[in-house]
């Protein structure tokens, strides 16, 4: 069948050889990675948030991971090292000019870049598209290029002015060779962060409670006021040393004892004078008569 005509077939029409591996394409990888969130694949758009490994997310996509982790996404992967709020970084970046928008070729007649990008290094103006390293700082989320850090060396931020340190530095979409020292990098700080939170319990542990040093104050009051009224020689002390039920009782007699001690030693104090004396309640002068307490219809106090 067929050939026919003149027609002569060639080898590879005939003899089925093994298939070519498909190659993805460099720029479409490069569009995807640095146009797309690495969770649900969709378009970035802001609020923009980054991790420990420098992969770009919508911050909705990681909030509605973070509450139901249990649901299945695709690329689920890229997420597993965030664990909170606190393992991202809201990002700070720098819009295009040039960049249109999404309804820039809606006719179709008209050439489409895929390589332009939507932000910017605010020091050197190369876009972020994939052709040129970017990285951000942990410290307030600022994005440059990796030229902009290296021409200009300072450590200050150059959009905001905070201060910031060499380990601050994360590469945004960086090779496998950087995301592992990222990677190293982040477990270490997590490390560092249980060892201090470990600290902190263990002071805790150690600081005594208010309540067991109130406790510690007050027993040793009771043991004076028990040694003070054995040595007046009352039976009652007795049994409240003896048992913990008498220790009540030899307490409220001390109490009662030094009241009444404290009232009479003021006027039967022959080293006081009257003019003290008469400076309290209990002198014969601050007590009245019949005669001069108050009237139920005058209600003065002193009436004659």
């Amino acid at each position: 069948m067929g050939c026919d005509g003149g027609t002569i077939p060639k080898r590879h029409e005939l003899v089925k050889g093994p298939k070519k591996v498909e190659k993805v394409d460099k720029s479409a990888e490069l569009a995807a990675k640095w146009k797309h969130c690495a969770l649900s694949q969709e378009k970035l758009r802001r609020p923009i948030v980054s991790c420990d490994l420098g992969r770009l997310y919508n911050k909705g996509a990681i909030i509605e991971y973070l509450l139901d982790k249990a649901a299945e996404r695709p690329n689920v992967e890229a997420v597993t090292h965030i664990r909170g709020i606190k393992d991202i970084k809201e990002l700070n970046l720098t819009d295009n000019p040039e960049w249109e928008g999404e309804r820039r070729n809606t006719k179709g007649d008209r050439y489409e870049d895929i390589n332009c990008g939507m932000f910017i290094c605010p020091v050197v103006g190369l876009e972020m598209n994939g052709k040129h390293r970017f990285c951000y700082l942990q410290t307030c989320g600022c994005v440059f290029s990796d030229r902009a850090m290296k021409e200009v060396k300072t450590e200050i931020c150059h959009k905001c002015g905070d201060p910031f340190h060499d380990e601050d530095i994360v590469v945004l979409n960086g090779t496998k060779e950087e995301v592992g020292k990222l990677r190293e990098r982040m477990k270490e700080k997590q490390a560092k962060a249980k060892s201090k939170k470990s600290k902190k319990s263990k002071v805790a542990e150690t600081v005594p409670a208010p309540s067991e040093s109130k406790d510690d104050t007050q027993s040793p009051q009771v043991d004076v006021a028990g040694s003070s009224t054995l040595q007046n020689g009352d039976e009652s002390s007795q049994s409240a040393v003896a048992g913990p039920s008498g220790s009540s009782s030899s307490s409220k007699g001390s109490k009662s004892s030094s009241s009444s001690a404290t009232k009479r030693s003021i006027q039967e104090n022959t080293d006081n004078s009257e003019v003290f004396k008469s400076l309290f309640t209990t002198h014969s002068s601050a007590k009245r008569t019949k005669d001069q307490t108050s009237n139920w219809v005058t209600h003065t106090p002193y009436h004659f």
